[in-house]
């Protein structure tokens, strides 16, 4: 069981408000961790002034930092969360102008993905909050239009949104067919148990890893990919999940007799290898 591997599929470093890429990824590897998908965290939680290419260039260092100095293999994702529309809408700004922006932010990730300093476009969606109709337009819009950057890039894109259900399962899938993206390039952060392809219809499940979900999950299949939401800020300690949490879980999993190994292998090693097109070089 020494050698089981996993993989964090949403995990966040930062060095700035909480504990930092190399003491995140000592912790994560400790409990047995092996790979880590790192989005950049929103623009304002790193200054005021910080802009989208910032926010995404600094989770790549990161990543690389983590590679260099300890045994986790890291990789990056870069993208504007929905709230920085929000945010720029509600500080006054145009809304048109506002998604003129979140577009250049989308272009800037893909090009980084294209460049091999990144492995996809995220996390990016809508709101989890009510926001006016016309600017929930604007976010969807969004949605298709990363959806087209990754498919020119052959990427996945991660989604945030409203917690899904089949409904929204369903109108993911629709988007990517708009954008002619694999459903399964479209990987639905902080999802529940909808594992059955009736249930996603084709979208790729990134399972927050409570004990709750995965029990249910794994009764009925076991693609796909497991992750924390981890925040890493020190004002929030432990938020969403920690960082040593899919190991571990993963492993009571295994002991409970409700995966193999073989099926850990497939869920942190072959389905993001797939996903990513990465290799975890294990």
């Amino acid at each position: 069981m020494d050698n089981i591997p996993s993989t964090d599929n949403h995990i966040h470093v930062d060095p700035i408000n909480g504990e930092g890429p190399l003491e995140v990824a000592s912790k994560f590897h400790r409990s047995g961790g092996t790979a880590m998908i790192i989005p950049n965290k929103p623009t304002w939680t790193v200054n005021p002034e910080c802009n989208f290419v910032e926010a995404m260039e600094l989770v790549v260092k990161y990543a690389d930092e983590i590679n260099q100095e300890t045994e986790v293999k890291a990789f990056a994702v870069v993208g504007a969360h929905p709230a920085e529309l929000s945010r720029r809408v509600e500080a006054g700004m145009d809304l048109a102008q506002a998604e003129e922006l979140m577009r250049g932010a989308l272009e800037a990730a893909k090009n980084m993905v294209m460049e091999g300093r990144a492995v996809g476009i995220g996390e990016i969606g809508r709101p989890h909050y009510p926001v006016p109709e016309e600017e929930m337009e604007v976010h969807n819009r969004l949605i298709i239009y990363a959806m087209e950057l990754a498919r020119e890039a052959d990427c996945p894109v991660q989604l945030h949104t409203e917690s899904a259900s089949e409904e929204q399962y369903h109108e993911f899938a629709e988007m990517a067919k708009k954008a002619h993206l694999k459903e399964e390039k479209v990987i639905k952060h902080f999802s529940g148990p909808f594992i059955l392809p009736e249930e996603n219809y084709g979208i790729t499940p990134s399972l927050i890893a409570s004990g709750d979900v995965m029990r249910e999950a794994v009764k009925k299949g076991k693609n796909f990919l497991m992750e924390t939401d981890y925040l890493d800020d020190k004002t929030r300690p432990g938020a969403v999940m920690g960082p040593r949490t899919v190991p571990r879980r993963t492993r009571k999993l295994i002991n409970a007799g409700l995966l193999t190994e073989e099926d850990a292998y497939r869920i942190h090693v072959e389905i993001p290898e797939r996903i990513y097109n990465v290799e975890m070089d294990l």
